[in-house]
C-alpha cells in the first residue's frame, strides 16, 4: 500500500482575515490551519460569490429602469457617469442591453466603452459581475471585446463605481444599429449578429409620463409592463383594491393580467388591444398612477372581495430572477 503523506501540523495563523490570498481549492490554506483551502477560508469565499443578491440594482439611480433593461427591453442604451469622472482616453461609458456576439463589454477603437446588461453572469451578484466587467473594459486595449470572467467576492459593485447623482435616462432603439458606428467596415460575423438581433427584437417604447413603464407590440396583442419600486405586499394590496373596485385597467379592452418578480421588484402586466399604441397608454397610465398612489396610502384592512382579488393576482405571479 502507498504510504500516507505525513500530516502537516497546524501552525500559528500567519495572515489576518481579509488578507487571505486565493489559492487552489485542494492546496493548504495560507492561514496556517492545516486544512485545505476549500474547507477553510475558501468556503466563505465560495459562498460569497454564489449567494444570490435579490436586488442587485438597489441604491442605483433608476433601479426600476435597470430591471426593465435587463429583463424587458430588447434594444436600449444609457450613458453612464463614473465617480470621479471618466479615465483618460475613455470618452464615454455606455450601458447597452446586448452587444454583438454576446460580448460582455467592448472597448471601441476610439476608447469608448460599451457594457452589456443582459449577459449571463458567473456569480449571484449581478451588480458585482457588471462592475468587474466594466473595470476590465476600462483597462482593455481600444478595439477589443472583453470576455466573461469571474469576480472576487470582495470586488466592487456598480454602486461603488457609478456616480449616484447622475440621472439614468434610457434611450430605446428600434434595432441594434448602435452596435456599429461604421457599418461599412463591420466584420461579416458582426453584421450577421446584427441582422439576427434585429429580426428577434420586439418593438418597445418607454412611456414618458410615468416611470419605468414599457409598452411592447406582439403579433396577437400589445402589453404594458410596468416595473414598480413599492414593497411587494403593499403593492399587491393596492392593486387588489383597484381590481376589486374595477379601476385596475387602462381603459376599454385592457386588463391587468398578473405580475412577475424580477431582481427584487414587482412588474405588473396589462394586456392591451393590438390597436392601442404607446401614445394611447400615456393618459390612462397617468390616471392609474394617481389611483395606485391613493390605494398605496390606505391602511384599511382588505375587504372580502379585495382579498379574493389579491389571491387571484398572487396566483398569477411568476419569478424571472
Amino acid at each position: 500500500m502507498a504510504k500516507k503523506r505525513p500530516q502537516t501540523k497546524a501552525g500559528k495563523q500567519q495572515l489576518k482575515d481579509g488578507e487571505i490570498p486565493v489559492v487552489g481549492a485542494r492546496e493548504p490554506c495560507p492561514c496556517g490551519s492545516g486544512r485545505r483551502y476549500k474547507a477553510c477560508h475558501g468556503r466563505a469565499a465560495a459562498q460569497a460569490v454564489t449567494e444570490l443578491v435579490h436586488r442587485p440594482f438597489e441604491g442605483l439611480a433608476g433601479e426600476c429602469d435597470w430591471v426593465a433593461l435587463r429583463e424587458l427591453v430588447p434594444a436600449a442604451t444609457v450613458e453612464l457617469a463614473l465617480k470621479g469622472g471618466l479615465p483618460e482616453g475613455v470618452p464615454s461609458v455606455t450601458l447597452a442591453t446586448v452587444l454583438p456576439m454576446a460580448w460582455p463589454a467592448l472597448r471601441r477603437d476610439d476608447g469608448s466603452v460599451l457594457l452589456a446588461l443582459q449577459n449571463d453572469t458567473p456569480s449571484g451578484d449581478l451588480s458585482r459581475d457588471l462592475a468587474g466587467t466594466l473595470q476590465r473594459a476600462l483597462d482593455a486595449e481600444p478595439g477589443s471585446p472583453v470576455a466573461a470572467q469571474g469576480v472576487p467576492a470582495d470586488g466592487p459593485r456598480l454602486q461603488d463605481l457609478l456616480d449616484p447623482e447622475a440621472a439614468f435616462e434610457p434611450t430605446i432603439h428600434s434595432g441594434f444599429e448602435f452596435w456599429i458606428p461604421d457599418a461599412e467596415n463591420s466584420t461579416p460575423e458582426v453584421s450577421a449578429s446584427l441582422e439576427r438581433a434585429n429580426e428577434a427584437a420586439i418593438p418597445t417604447t418607454r412611456l414618458s409620463g410615468v416611470d419605468a413603464a414599457y409598452w411592447c407590440e406582439t403579433p396577437e396583442k400589445n402589453h404594458l409592463r410596468w416595473v414598480m419600486p413599492h414593497p411587494e405586499e403593499q403593492l399587491l394590496d393596492a392593486l387588489a383594491r383597484l381590481h376589486a373596485a374595477g379601476t385596475s385597467s387602462l381603459g376599454e379592452g385592457t386588463r391587468l393580467v398578473g405580475s412577475f418578480r424580477a431582481h427584487g421588484l414587482m412588474v405588473p402586466v396589462w394586456d392591451l388591444p393590438s390597436a392601442m399604441g404607446a401614445e394611447d397608454c400615456e393618459k390612462p397610465a397617468a390616471g392609474l398612477a394617481e389611483r395606485l398612489a391613493q390605494a398605496l396610502a390606505s391602511d384599511a384592512p382588505l375587504t372580502a372581495e379585495e382579498r379574493r382579488a389579491r389571491g387571484g393576482l398572487t396566483n398569477r405571479q411568476v419569478t424571472l430572477s
